[in-house]
């Protein structure tokens, strides 16, 4: 790596504390892009819905980061009373750009102003006097953005799926609006980009079946381990308010018809009535709800509170509302069972991080959980959408105390061994090292540095 250059230098990071230092070694820039309907990777300051994109980009950056390089994560501003730039690790730092209204906005409406934050990003490049010779996408509406910007300047690109149409389609009775124009976008994103980086093999399986010659990579995401861990189960329910002696079956994420919690309710109902021949009916548990409450989800909120009575369900569920995510492990914790009845699901996180918590996972069987899940080892997968194989695989952990103690060791185990930030960050910090070493040899300007955008590579 090499060392300090003057300020202002393009391809040298500008306007971070203690990294205009002349003795500092300069570290090489590059830009994280984050567009979604609540992408913010700094959120985690405001009350804020469950993300798993959210949580993926902040990790990456901030591991990124501690690898050596400088990393600036665009998003999309969406409140005029938030910072523009916030450093909240060193090295890495959100950049919120306005583009559109300062307000939140669906990603029909979010797609409408993609060109303003181009220009948004290519204007804050120039006062700042930076030249970014690799950008990082995450998801098709960021791809879209990443694409404009290899054709325009001929940066190195690398785009993380996060999820794709195809797939996410599948699971839905009616397609979206914006649905042929993300087809048509992420079929170019496949085509065009340098390197394709996917979280599953399931998702791997969808990239090579549209895009043959796509160069994909496979690098899963991670779990935070600092902050995922077993904690006394009766503590964790002390401090949540739990019944310490009923069994509690719990839920995390977004109220969407396609995260499947109508499955989850009507395995409830399947549990308390016990199956003849099966198991014998649970009078005593309690279902936990953490996500969206009314004020974000007012509509499926609805719903699930209309299913919750007509199935009976009234007295055993509770909704936890939007939880901090640093609060999640006391949730996870003082679960027997943390289900994830998904009709699609391209990764997983909250299996994984309910598995570092050490809570067996209920889980569909489907996308990345697929991959993060090991069946009768760390949890058990049930067919998409079937209520009563829910039920029978929760009474199964429900019923066997001794083998659900197996399983929860394993979870962890399983977690620590294959899903943490600190090897998905190399693996990714790796790629970039790779793409920018071949792109010095494959066109070296007459200054020795990258013939990118005519910046000097630091790696």
């Amino acid at each position: 790596m090499s060392q300090s250059s003057p300020k202002n230098v393009p391809g040298t990071a500008v306007g971070y504390p203690n990294s205009s230092s002349v003795n500092a070694p300069t570290r090489q820039a590059i830009a994280l892009i984050s567009i979604e309907a609540d992408p913010d990777p700094d959120a985690e300051t405001v009350e804020g819905r469950i993300s798993g994109q959210r949580i993926h980009v902040r990790q990456i950056g901030e591991t990124l980061a501690k690898l050596g390089w400088q990393v600036d994560i665009y998003t999309r501003k969406t409140d005029s009373n938030l910072p523009t730039i916030v450093e909240h690790a060193p090295h890495c730092r959100t950049v919120r750009l306005e583009a559109g209204p300062l307000t939140p906005l669906s990603r029909d409406q979010i797609f409408d102003h993609l060109p303003e934050f181009i220009d948004a990003f290519q204007t804050f490049q120039t006062k700042k006097a930076t030249i970014y010779p690799l950008i990082h996408t995450h998801y098709w509406l960021s791809g879209w953005i990443g694409l404009h910007l290899k054709q325009e300047n001929n940066v190195l690109w690398v785009h993380t799926c996060h999820s794709l149409a195809t797939d996410e389609y599948g699971a839905l009775a009616e397609r979206p609006a914006i649905a042929q124009t993300r087809l048509d976008t992420e079929r170019e994103i496949l085509t065009h980009a340098d390197r394709v980086i996917v979280t599953s093999p399931d998702e791997l399986c969808t990239v090579q079946s549209q895009a043959p010659d796509c160069p994909a990579l496979l690098i899963p995401g991670g779990t935070d381990l600092s902050t995922f861990h077993r904690i006394p189960q009766a503590e964790a329910r002390s401090l949540l308010g739990f019944d310490v002696d009923i069994p509690i079956l719990l839920y995390v994420g977004r109220f969407d018809t396609r995260k499947g919690i109508d499955t989850l309710l009507e395995a409830c109902q399947c549990l308390s009535q016990g199956e003849p021949g099966g198991y014998e009916p649970f009078t005593q548990f309690q279902v936990v709800l953490v996500g969206d409450d009314a004020g974000t989800a007012s509509h499926e909120r609805e719903h699930l509170e209309q299913e919750i009575q007509a199935l009976g369900l009234s007295e055993k569920v509770h909704f936890a509302g939007r939880i901090r995510h640093s609060r999640l492990p006391l949730f996870y914790t003082a679960a027997d069972v943390c289900v994830v009845p998904s009709q699609y699901e391209p990764f997983g996180l909250v299996a994984l991080e309910a598995m570092a918590c050490e809570t067996p996972v209920v889980a569909s069987d489907v996308g990345g959980l697929k991959f993060t899940v090991i069946p009768e080892e760390t949890g058990l997968l049930v067919p998409v959408g079937d209520a009563s194989a829910f039920a029978r695989a929760i009474a199964r952990i429900l019923g066997n105390p001794q083998w659900a103690n197996t399983l929860k060791t394993k979870a962890s185990s399983h977690v620590q061994e294959a899903f943490t930030w600190t090897s998905a960050g190399a693996q990714v910090s790796d790629l970039y090292r790779r793409l920018l070493a071949e792109s010095l040899m494959a066109a070296p300007s007459s200054n020795g540095g990258s013939a990118l955008n005519g910046s000097t590579a630091r790696f």
